[in-house]
């Protein structure tokens, strides 16, 4: 029996989706679905949720749950698959605080989850769980891959494929609806049946580099014609994105509010009223989050008592990458790997990349992708820049590597005086407090064991 352990399954709705459609899969219905999660209750509802999902689909998937630390090699142990969604810290006090601390400086956010600011600490106080977690699965399941969904993705699946010997890819949901969602809005759903796509590029600033028709046209003139259109009649949701196409010539994967805080170019205190004119929601996340939570205690309590629940599979990766592995049938995905080697040539070998794979018996094979045009690689160079200063923050446990990976993040550098960068660096360190254990880590060294795991 397959064995596939869900790190962070208190986070029900993700897991539904993704252990929902292992059970959808006939290569994975009836594989062992390990819960892990430090929320009780939580972990909780999401087994009773996956046990409803199961009756609905007549499979024999056999569910367990772990909870808390001293549990988690218990869950770990023996497992093919191991599906990563944990927050460290979550919205409350941790995301709070991103967001806040930043504010009293000026700062203002959109996410915070990839990059700038609040993606820096997000990662601090993750990567010393994930390197608990790559740990226990060298020493209980040395074989399994481990399927990284946890923002910020570059810098933590990095970590992983760096510094430990884990068999690590990171997964997002933006590549395979990328193509789709640039061409319904502007009219060409005509176009979406055959379409071919290249996106390479990094997490959440992948580039949609080709998208042509099924006979071989190229799509991207009548793309920008109607873009540009689009933006000059009014707001709407994807207006930053739409300027990227304006005047770098592409399209990116993630949605333009995260896109928003990515450069120094739209969030800016001289000039408010871009806000406005690119339809920018700024605290957007913390909204997202009070909703979501809201809305799950909703949704539970309507589904509490429903001994059945229907699922239908979604397009979340997962499942498809474990399918492909059992059963050694050949998938392609859009996934986060070392650039081991040049893979895009014009990015360091040592950023974590997002490129077309190749999935089978055989694990996850790259594509070379070559040359980003130049433009596109400055982008991703801006952000690659804050991601690998923060892994080394956090893997030398030195300050001023946290204060190097904030001065580097274009959006605060584009607001912040250097003083300002270090103090709110400062406040933010000592806010957290024990979440941010980076106090413990430059004291204790806690990370030169990993630099030897390369």
């Amino acid at each position: 029996m397959r064995k596939i352990t869900f790190m962070g399954a208190g986070s029900t709705i993700f897991a539904r989706n993704v252990l929902g459609d292992c059970m959808c899969s006939p290569a994975l219905k009836d594989a062992e679905l390990a819960l892990y999660d430090i929320d009780g209750q939580r972990l909780s509802e999401s087994r009773a949720i996956l046990e409803a999902i199961s009756r609905a689909l007549g499979v024999n998937a056999r569910i367990t749950a772990y909870l808390g630390v001293e549990n988690r090699k218990s869950a770990l142990s023996g497992a093919d698959f191991v599906v990563n969604a944990i927050q460290v810290g979550g919205y409350d006090p941790c995301t709070i605080t991103d967001f806040e601390i930043p504010k009293k400086y000026g700062l203002r956010q959109t996410i915070g989850d990839t990059v700038g600011i609040g993606g820096i600490m997000r990662a601090l106080r993750t990567i010393p769980v994930m390197l608990d977690f790559a740990r226990d699965i060298e020493a209980v399941c040395p074989n399994a891959w481990f399927l990284n969904y946890t923002n910020p993705m570059a810098i933590l699946t990095g970590f992983m494929q760096r510094y430990t010997g884990v068999k690590t890819v990171g997964l997002c949901h933006s590549v395979q609806v990328c193509g789709e969602w640039l061409l319904r809005p502007l009219g060409m759903e005509d176009k979406l049946e055959g379409r071919r796509e290249l996106i390479a590029g990094i997490n959440h600033m992948a580039w949609l580099l080709k998208i042509e028709d099924k006979n071989g046209n190229d799509l991207y003139p009548e793309i920008k014609r109607r873009a540009r259109e689009m933006n000059a009649k009014g707001t709407h949701s994807d207006m930053v994105r739409y300027d990227y196409i304006d005047k770098l010539g592409f399209y990116c994967t993630e949605s333009s509010e995260h896109n928003a805080e990515y450069n120094a170019f739209y969030i800016k205190n001289r000039y408010p009223q871009l806000i406005e004119r690119f339809n920018i929601p700024l605290d957007e996340y913390p909204r997202r989050c009070i909703e979501q939570i809201k809305g799950w205690r909703m949704e539970y309590e309507g589904l509490r008592n429903q001994s059945e629940l229907p699922h239908q599979r979604s397009s979340e990766y997962a499942s498809y990458i474990m399918e492909a592995m059992v059963t050694n049938t050949p998938f392609m995905i859009g996934g986060n790997v070392l650039n081991a080697n040049g893979l895009i040539e014009n990015l360091p070998y040592d950023a974590c990349v997002e490129i077309p794979c190749l999935v089978d018996g055989n694990g996850v094979a790259p594509t070379r992708v070559g040359h980003l045009p130049p433009q596109l690689a400055a982008m991703n160079m801006t952000n690659i820049n804050p991601q690998l200063l923060t892994i080394e923050a956090a893997i030398t446990g030195r300050r001023e590597h946290i204060y190097h990976a904030a001065m580097m993040d274009p959006h605060t550098a584009a607001e912040l005086s250097l003083d300002d960068i270090v103090s709110m660096v400062d406040d933010l360190i000592e806010a957290h407090g024990d979440w941010l254990p980076v106090q413990s880590v430059m004291s204790a060294g806690r990370f030169e064991n990993a630099c030897r795991c390369q």
